[in-house]
């Protein structure tokens, strides 16, 4: 039975499969976008975003955790220097995984994973941030802006 077996172990012993996640995840955030394949993708999705969850926090205790996974201090240096403030409003869902087709040579299922915030393709045709309005306190409110600039005009 597999019960609580979240993680795939992608047919390699621990101490391969942890090596080959740091050195993935050293590679996300440098480059900010790898082709890999989807299995893969999906391991490293689970293994980077609590990473970058930690790094909005820039302490050393949170540094220490972070490096004990990734083992690459160029590589917490970055996260912490460039990708922790580019996503510290974001709730979550920090990478991205877009597949790509079947590899030519053993036609394996390829994707693409990337950081969300710095793809400009995406981020410059869409706009900032749209404001949430909630359906119950909506009208009041536009009412009474509304009263408010009829009252402006016939005052002047």
């Amino acid at each position: 039975m597999r019960h609580r077996k979240k993680g795939n172990h992608l047919g390699r012993k621990t101490a391969h499969r942890k090596a080959m996640l740091a050195n993935m995840a050293c590679s996300l955030i440098e480059h900010k976008r790898i082709n890999t394949t989807v299995a893969k993708a999906k391991a490293l999705k689970m293994f980077v975003e609590p990473l970058v969850t930690k790094s909005k926090e820039d302490t050393t205790h949170s540094r220490r955790l972070v490096f004990s996974k990734l083992r690459n201090k160029y590589a917490v240096t970055e996260l912490f220097r460039d990708v922790a403030p580019k996503v510290g409003d974001r709730p979550g869902g920090y990478t991205r995984i877009i597949k790509l087709g079947n590899r030519l040579g053993d036609n394996a299922d390829m994707a693409m994973i990337e950081l969300v915030d710095f793809n400009e393709l995406y981020t410059a045709g869409k706009p900032e941030k749209k404001t949430r309005r909630s359906r119950r306190g909506g009208g009041s409110k536009t009412a009474a802006a509304a009263t408010e600039t009829k009252a402006n005009k016939e005052e002047e």
